[in-house]
């Protein structure tokens, strides 16, 4: 039975530049980092030449699960893995939605960073259960989807 999320993870192309990212332009809290090259990741992971850096994160302010972490970043630095396409519509691409209280606010700040957008605006949501509030995606250095939400005022969604 589940109980809980552990962490949602991403594997990166450099885990310095992605380290960057997502502390310094996100925001994001960085709480460890760690190589793993050793016969338990190796087993984990089914490489047996697997040799890893791991970057954790999670969002200040907010307490994750027992993992201590929300985000996990992983570059494979061994064996050294191929670019995909990580456009939305492929089977088994992934992405992440941040919640944020000002979404105008956040799009103009990250924009002003470089941040690429799909969107030239916030979008806003026009039907459903978040009916009344703005989303956009946005993409990380290796192109990862990225999705920033804010929700409708409580009142429109009780």
């Amino acid at each position: 039975m589940l109980i809980d999320t552990w962490h949602f993870s991403f594997t990166v192309s450099d885990l310095e530049r992605s380290i960057t990212f997502y502390r310094d332009i996100l925001g994001m809290e960085l709480v460890h980092t760690q190589e793993q090259a050793n016969a338990y990741t190796r087993k984990f992971v089914g490489y047996a030449d697997a040799h890893l850096k791991v970057a954790q994160f999670k969002i200040p302010g907010k307490e994750p699960s027992r993992s201590g972490h929300v985000l996990e970043l992983v570059e494979y630095v061994a064996p050294k893995g191929v670019r995909v396409d990580t456009s939305t519509p492929n089977p088994g691409t992934a992405h992440l939605a941040f919640e944020v209280d000002d979404i105008h606010a956040e799009f103009a700040r990250l924009k002003a960073l470089g941040v690429r957008f799909r969107s030239e605006a916030p979008v806003a949501i026009e039907a459903g259960i978040n009916k009344g509030g703005y989303t956009c995606y946005f993409l990380d250095p290796d192109d990862i989807t990225l999705e920033m939400v804010q929700p409708p005022p409580r009142s429109q969604t009780a």
